[in-house]
């Protein structure tokens, strides 16, 4: 129901501890099996007691996850995607801004279980849409000049600030500017890094 980043319990050591011990053998045994992988590899972790634990790989950007950590990359990730598909990867590095991004889950009420479909999504074109601040569609559709919720997480509201409490305040702060009763999010977005 959202993403906060930099995560500071996914500390350099526990960085590097999961690509040595999960995932640089996943992507030897693949190269090993002859199906070397080229492209996204999403590691989704659980960190406890200060170890990384695999839950899931993914192989598209997951949202919110995605649009947290695309905020904080800005354009180069186009860069970084075509040195993917080009096979150079190698030669290229990611500068990850030194900021903070929160994004914040706006979902129709009633989601995970059953959930209305239809609702109108209004106040969205009041809304900055910047380097800093982004509401990604997840689940909407344009249909007579308007934007309708079409699936139970329906907007993704990211921003970035110089510190997790900024970014976290701009967040919040984009998703009461918008005018849709039939919406809600958490409002804790974070708080366990704050």
């Amino acid at each position: 129901m959202g993403a906060y980043s930099p995560a500071p319990v996914l500390t350099d050591a526990i960085a590097q501890a999961a690509l040595d011990e999960i995932v640089l053998p996943t992507i030897r045994e693949m190269s090993r099996r002859g199906m070397p992988y080229q492209g996204v590899l999403y590691a989704g972790l659980m960190i406890k007691d200060g170890r990384a634990r695999l839950v899931e790989y993914n192989c598209r950007f997951g949202d919110p996850e995605c649009q947290v950590l695309m905020m904080r990359l800005g354009a180069q990730a186009l860069d970084l995607l075509q040195a993917c598909a080009e096979g150079r990867l190698g030669e290229v590095r990611a500068n990850w801004a030194d900021d903070h991004a929160v994004t914040v889950v706006m979902a129709a009420q009633g989601y995970p279980g059953a959930y209305v479909k239809g609702t109108q999504i209004k106040g969205l074109d009041a809304l900055p849409e910047d380097s800093r601040n982004m509401v990604f569609h997840a689940g909407t559709a344009a249909r007579d000049g308007a934007i309708i919720a079409t699936g139970g997480r329906v907007l993704n509201v990211t921003a970035r600030g110089e510190t997790l409490s900024d970014a976290q305040a701009r967040a919040y702060a984009m998703v009461d500017a918008i005018d849709w009763p039939e919406g809600f999010c958490r409002r804790d977005i974070g708080w366990r890094a704050l």
